[in-house]
C-alpha cells in the first residue's frame, strides 16, 4: 500500500534524524527547510533543545539585497550567513540534517556554502 507524499516525507525525515542523532554524539545539527519561495536554516542543540542561530530568506537583511529566495543563489547566501552567525556563536562542527530533501539543488548549495565559510560537517 502506497503512502501519500506527506506521510512518506515524515517517515524519511524521522529515519534520517534517527541516524544523525545516533552517530553525531553531542554536535549540534544544521537543519534545512525549503519551500517553493524560501529556504530556512537553523543550528539546533539537541542536548538542551534550543536553537543556537538561524537564517532564512525571510530575514530583513536578505530581503533588502535580493528579490527572490527560492533559487540556488539565495541558498548559497543563506549558507554563508548561517556559517558566519554560527562562528560568532562559537559553533564550528555540526551535523547536516537535510530532512526529507535530497542532497541536490538548493540544499546542496546551502551545504557547500556553509562548508566554504567555515562550518565543518
Amino acid at each position: 500500500m502506497a503512502l501519500n507524499k506527506q506521510k512518506r516525507d515524515i517517515k524519511r525525515k524521522s529515519r534520517n534524524r534517527y541516524s544523525l542523532k545516533k552517530h553525531s554524539g553531542s554536535k549540534p545539527r544544521l537543519s534545512v527547510y525549503r519551500s517553493n519561495q524560501h529556504i530556512y536554516a537553523q543550528i539546533i542543540d539537541d542536548t538542551s533543545g534550543s536553537t543556537v542561530c538561524a537564517a532564512s530568506t525571510m530575514d530583513k537583511n536578505f530581503k533588502d539585497k535580493n528579490a527572490f529566495g527560492g533559487n540556488i543563489s539565495a541558498a548559497k547566501e543563506i549558507g554563508s550567513i548561517i556559517a558566519k552567525t554560527a562562528s560568532k556563536a562559537g559553533v564550528k562542527e555540526v551535523v547536516f540534517d537535510r530532512g526529507a530533501y535530497l542532497y541536490h539543488g538548493r540544499v546542496k548549495a546551502l551545504a557547500e556554502a556553509a562548508r566554504g565559510n567555515g562550518l565543518v560537517f
